[in-house]
């Protein structure tokens, strides 16, 4: 195919697939035409390019389709994540999806609403006609941890998978935030008065009422503990009593915090190629790298 061709915006199906066939070429100038014609057409090519990698023997070409695609769905996620900064903070789930579609990019939102609304059903037969603050904890604790299955990830701490929202309910095991966020999302449907607090090295839930304040640690199947022990815990980590440490985060907070997580993960897997990707969704959601707050 000649380079005006290349250029033609107006691709039938069968031109794209010859299109995509052309990355098989060992010629740079053409190959960079190509890519970048591929790379112009954006979303809708994204199936043909997934045909082509299925139906392909060649790994030359699945590795540069693999290339191409991720590009494409990594510029999808920035846009997604975008809007929620923008437009949807007060949606937790959406933005925790959206960070899952950066290692599962076909994951579908409906799939994650699907699975925390049965959860919270299950969770309500059994959650009925429980009032105080204490005993609804402990009611919930013994549903999120016997019932429902859920523990801490404490064998692969850095699994990646502990930051995608999707496996966290697959397996039902997750680091501390991710674990204190399917809680946290189960409790809230619940109408109880639980969010998260940005504690140094852990993160954990707050219970916030007009009658009553303590706090839930998740990772150790919800204990409960006082503000007492988070003066002991900071002493211990020579830091100051910062009111951050005592009072909710909004949405926006876990998010970042998610994503330092996840950077976390990728250096500890030998992947920190990927951490220039996760600085700049950090830098969508506002925030510059100075130094990272890690579980």
């Amino acid at each position: 195919m000649e380079k005006q061709n290349i250029e033609n915006q107006n691709l039938n199906e069968k031109e794209l697939k010859a299109l995509i066939s052309l990355l098989e070429d060992d010629d740079n100038q053409i190959l960079e035409h190509v890519e970048n014609k591929i790379l112009s057409i954006g979303k809708p090519i994204i199936p043909l390019l997934e045909d082509s990698w299925t139906s392909s023997f060649n790994p030359k070409l699945q590795s540069r389709i693999e290339d191409i695609l991720h590009v494409l769905q990594f510029g999808l996620l920035k846009e997604k994540l975008q809007n929620w900064y923008q437009n949807e903070q007060d949606d937790l789930l959406r933005g925790l999806w959206i960070l899952a579609t950066y290692q599962y990019p076909d994951l579908s939102f409906e799939t994650i609403q699907v699975k925390i609304e049965q959860l919270y059903f299950e969770t309500w037969v059994t959650f009925q006609n429980v009032q105080h603050p204490i005993d609804q904890i402990r009611r919930l604790n013994s549903i999120f941890f016997e019932k429902l299955a859920f523990k801490a990830n404490i064998n692969n701490f850095h699994s990646v998978n502990n930051s995608m929202i999707n496996q966290v309910l697959e397996s039902k095991k997750g680091n501390p935030i991710s674990l204190a966020v399917v809680y946290m999302l189960i409790a809230q449907k619940l109408k109880l008065p639980v969010f998260g607090v940005n504690l140094p090295n852990l993160f954990v839930l707050i219970y916030k009422s007009e009658e009553l304040t303590f706090y839930i640690n998740v990772f150790n199947r919800g204990v409960i503990f006082s503000k007492q022990d988070i003066d002991n815990y900071l002493k211990q980590l020579k830091l100051p009593q910062d009111e951050v440490f005592y009072s909710a985060c909004d949405n926006l907070a876990i998010l970042r915090r998610m994503i330092h997580n996840l950077m976390q993960s990728f250096e500890h897997a030998a992947q920190g190629e990927k951490i220039p990707e996760l600085i700049e969704l950090l830098a969508i959601l506002g925030e510059e790298i100075n130094n990272r707050e890690q579980e």
